[in-house]
């Protein structure tokens, strides 16, 4: 089975999809880069599930809508793509800003989820924990401190830009500062709702993550009711990349364990 992508209008914006496997749905919400490319996690992934990954409005191929102005718009808007595509038990998986935007989506109506998961997701301020700036970091200081393994930051930065991809870069970034520039990646009043999460929810962070720093992680644990942390060492902001048999190792056992 091939990997399918389709561009679908909801809610008067269209929206284009990757989809892959059968199985329950696994919705995957991306961070700031995107979801340009159908990459090994969620190949891995589609294994044992029907793996869904859109491109928010506002990136990559995607409409961006004039009702766009914040991450709830997106939250609410997430709640008609599930009515759309019909889904009534959907494992939610969502990483940086889509972790932000899961935690949302959650705390607005978890009715639809069978899981929860969040890796290293913003949204919220710990007192004392500093996050990194990505809007002031130039493009290879952003490859360098997404990465542990200073392997996959050499990888990222040979990779020769096009015309096309620097378009969808600078549509991404305006997006996202749209969406996180003031306040820096975060709502003020998340943390107060995040107990409404009624999930099963998996935390997943990158001991050595730069972006969002670990010591988030516990105040994470701590606002969601009977969740679970689960901290990947050697790692950066992007375990789904950087470790990713790991990462899907968590993911598939965790879902398999709340859901039997």
């Amino acid at each position: 089975m091939s990997v399918t992508e389709s561009t679908e209008t909801i809610t008067g914006c269209k929206v284009r999809f990757m989809r892959k496997g059968t199985g329950a749905p696994l919705l995957f919400l991306h961070g700031t880069s995107g979801a340009s490319r159908w990459l090994p996690f969620m190949e891995k992934l589609s294994e044992t599930h029907e793996v869904i990954v859109p491109e928010h409005p506002g990136f990559g191929a995607s409409d961006s809508p004039e009702w766009l102005d914040n991450i709830s718009d997106l939250a609410f808007f997430y709640l008609d793509v599930f009515d759309h595509l019909g889904l009534e038990k959907v494992n939610l998986v969502g990483t940086s800003i889509g972790g932000w935007l899961a935690a949302e989506i959650a705390i607005r109506n978890a009715t639809k989820l069978s899981s929860l998961t969040v890796v290293a997701p913003a949204g919220i301020r710990v007192k004392g924990v500093r996050k990194g700036d990505v809007f002031m970091w130039s493009p290879e200081e952003t490859a360098r401190n997404l990465f542990y393994d200073q392997a996959f930051a050499e990888a990222m930065l040979a990779v020769p830009q096009t015309r096309e991809g620097m378009e969808i870069l600078l549509k991404n970034r305006l997006t996202s500062a749209k969406l996180a520039w003031e306040p820096r990646f975060l709502n003020p009043d998340l943390y107060k709702w995040l107990h409404r999460i009624s999930a099963p929810t998996l935390i997943v962070w990158g001991g050595n993550d730069k972006a969002m720093p670990v010591g988030y992680a516990p105040a994470w644990r701590d606002l969601i009711p009977n969740s679970r942390l689960e901290i990947i060492e050697k790692c950066g902001h992007l375990p789904q990349i950087e470790k990713a048999d790991h990462f899907v190792e968590l993911v598939n056992g965790f879902i398999g364990e709340v859901t039997r």
